[in-house]
């Protein structure tokens, strides 16, 4: 059967994939959700979740650093990657030998067609689809601010960076009726002590993730914005775009009334 991915290639799977291996934690988690535990033979070791699998799992190595050599050894049917968490080369590389199913997400629309697509090539159609109604449950019931609040989203420390509009992140503060000051940069741009002062910033949330913020880091962004609201935020709610999704309406409703 011919499957399209999300960057508009088509892959072809003559069986439900019955070895496979992610290369992405949020989807690792998504393929836990949808019940493979038998067929997900090889993740990274930054696939967290569900803990059993972290512990128990082949690790092929990290996102940006994947071991091929371990990857042969699995003798994989299916491999699951994304645009930006991989590097391209090493996904062009599988390419050669292996069906490769790679995802794109910038949007929340983007993270239910992902579902969809991971649900149709593992023949998890109907799981996937429930999953996704439940989600889309979730953010109807996601009551954002009344007047968008000027914030910042921090992913790491020296230099300063931040997400920026074209971020799955980004969307995920929209929703939650943040307006993102660094919105019309791309990408995760760095940003210096007199941009974030100059940018009208009221509100600060530091990721747990890719750096992991803690309250001792919340005095430096005070002295510089000495009136705004600094909060720490779990990374996972705002840039995992599988099942944790479910968790992530309620988790933001938190945030917004903290």
């Amino acid at each position: 059967m011919l499957f399209t991915d999300q960057l508009n290639r088509q892959i072809t799977i003559e069986h439900p994939p019955r070895r496979i291996v992610s290369l992405v934690p949020s989807q690792t988690e998504l393929l836990y959700s949808l019940g493979l535990e038998k067929e997900v033979v090889g993740i990274t070791k930054f696939c967290v979740h569900p803990l059993t699998w972290f512990r128990e799992k082949t690790r092929v190595g990290g996102t940006k650093n994947i071991h091929a050599g371990i990857i042969r050894q699995l003798s994989p049917d299916l491999i699951i990657a994304n645009k930006e968490e991989n590097l391209a080369a090493d996904v062009e590389l599988l390419m050669k030998d292996y069906p490769v199913w790679v995802s794109n997400i910038q949007t929340l629309e983007d993270a239910y067609a992902m579902i969809a697509g991971i649900g149709a090539i593992t023949h998890r159609v109907q799981a996937a689809a429930d999953l996704v109604s439940q989600i889309k449950a979730g953010f109807a019931s996601l009551h954002p601010l009344q007047e968008a609040a000027p914030t910042a989203y921090f992913i790491w420390r020296d230099p300063w960076m931040v997400a920026g509009g074209d971020t799955f992140i980004h969307q995920m503060l929209q929703l939650c009726g943040f307006h993102n000051v660094f919105g019309h940069l791309p990408r995760y741009p760095a940003v210096t002590a007199a941009e974030l002062a100059a940018s009208g910033c009221r509100r600060l949330l530091l990721s747990s993730e890719p750096y992991p913020f803690k309250e001792k880091h919340i005095a430096e962004l005070q002295a510089v914005l000495p009136d705004a609201r600094i909060q720490l935020v779990d990374g996972e709610m705002f840039s995992w775009y599988g099942s944790r999704l479910i968790e992530a309406p309620a988790y933001f409703q938190s945030v917004i009334e903290n």
